[in-house]
C-alpha cells in the first residue's frame, strides 16, 4: 500500500514538474549507459582476459591480477601517498575556496568583484601540461626562475629536482592555484541563494557583518560543504594523474614523496595493454571510495541527518 501511494506521489510530482524532469533526463540517460551499463565490465579485473574470448568467457584468475601491487611492496607507499595528498588537497581547497566565496559576497563593486573573479577562475582553464611547463621554467637547475634570484643574490642553486622532500608544497600549491576557483563558483552561488531576509533580520538585530558571516553565511554552507567532501572522498584514492604526470614526469628520485597509484599504474603497465591489472586498480580504487563514503555518510547522519547523502 505504501508503495503504490509513493508510486502515485511521484507520478503527480512528475507531471507537475515535467520539464524539470525534462531537463534531468539527459543526465540520467548519461549515468545510466556510462556507470551502470558498464558496470559488469568490473569482471574483467578477475579474469585472464583474452580479446578473442571476450570479458565473461575469459579464463578466471581469481585475484591473481591484483598481486602485481602487493608483490613489489609499493602498494602501502603509493595508497598512502595517494590519500594524504587527497586530504591535503580537500580540507585545503574547500577552506580557500569558502573564504574567497565569502569574501567576493560582501565586495559591493561589482566590477571590482567581476575581475577578481576571473583573475580566481582562469587557472582552471590552463591546461596541466601548461603547468608542468611553469613548474620546470621556475624550478629547474640551471635557467629555473628560482635559481637565477638565489644567483643573483649570491646563493646557491637548489636542486628542486633531486629533493622530493619539497614536492609536496609545490604540487599541493600547484593543485590549490588551478582548483580553488572553480570550487569558489560552486560556494558562491549557494551564498547567492540566501535569502537577503536573514541578512536583514540580523542586521536589524544588531548583527555586525563579521557576525552575519560567522552566524548566517558560514552555517547555510554546512550542507553544500558536506555534499562536496563526501563526493571528494569518493573519489579519493584517484589521484589528479594530470598534475602529477606534468609536474614529477619519469623523475625516479622524487617518487617516493610523489609518487600516487595512478602514476605507479601507469608507468608500471604502459606498453602491455594488461586491461585485466588495470581494471584491477580501478576496482581497488572503486571499493576503498565507496567504503568511505558510506563510513563518513554514517557519521554525518548520526550528527547531522538533514547534511547526510543517504
Amino acid at each position: 500500500m505504501k508503495v503504490k501511494r509513493g508510486f502515485q506521489a511521484f507520478g503527480k510530482e512528475m507531471r507537475k514538474n515535467w520539464v524539470m524532469f525534462l531537463m534531468l533526463l539527459p543526465a540520467i540517460v548519461y549515468f545510466i549507459i556510462f556507470s551502470y551499463v558498464t558496470m559488469p565490465g568490473a569482471y574483467v579485473a578477475f579474469v585472464n582476459y583474452n580479446p578473442n574470448k571476450g570479458i565473461f568467457k575469459s579464463d578466471f584468475v581469481g585475484f591473481k591480477n591484483f598481486e602485481f601491487l602487493i608483490k613489489n611492496g609499493d602498494l602501502w607507499r603509493i595508497t598512502k601517498n595517494t590519500l594524504l595528498y587527497n586530504i591535503v588537497f580537500l580540507i585545503l581547497s574547500h577552506s580557500l575556496q569558502i573564504i574567497l566565496a565569502i569574501m567576493l559576497s560582501e565586495i559591493m563593486n561589482k566590477y571590482f568583484k567581476k575581475i577578481s573573479q576571473s583573475v580566481i577562475l582562469l587557472p582552471h582553464f590552463i591546461s596541466y601540461v601548461v603547468v608542468g611547463v611553469f613548474a620546470y621554467n621556475f624550478f629547474n637547475f640551471d635557467n629555473g626562475f628560482i635559481n637565477s634570484i638565489l644567483v643573483n643574490l649570491g646563493m646557491e642553486r637548489f636542486p628542486f629536482y633531486s629533493n622530493p622532500g619539497i614536492w609536496k608544497y609545490i604540487i599541493v600549491f600547484f593543485y590549490i592555484w588551478k582548483t580553488t576557483g572553480y570550487g569558489m563558483i560552486v560556494y558562491l552561488a549557494a551564498i547567492t541563494g540566501i535569502s537577503g531576509e536573514v541578512y536583514e533580520a540580523a542586521y536589524i538585530d544588531g548583527a555586525s557583518r563579521f557576525q552575519r558571516i560567522c552566524y548566517v553565511t558560514i552555517p547555510l554552507l554546512k550542507q553544500t560543504f558536506v555534499l562536496l567532501v563526501l563526493f571528494g572522498l569518493g573519489g579519493i584514492l584517484r589521484g589528479s594523474f594530470d598534475l602529477f604526470y606534468n609536474l614529477i614526469g619519469t623523475n625516479s628520485l622524487l617518487y617516493r614523496q610523489t609518487d600516487i597509484i595512478d602514476t605507479y599504474v601507469y608507468r608500471s603497465l604502459i606498453g602491455s595493454f594488461n586491461f585485466a591489472s588495470s581494471a584491477a586498480v580501478g576496482l581497488y580504487q572503486s571499493v576503498f571510495g565507496l567504503i568511505l563514503v558510506l563510513t563518513i555518510n554514517l557519521i554525518v547522519r548520526k550528527i547531522e541527518p538533514e547534511s547526510a547523502l543517504f
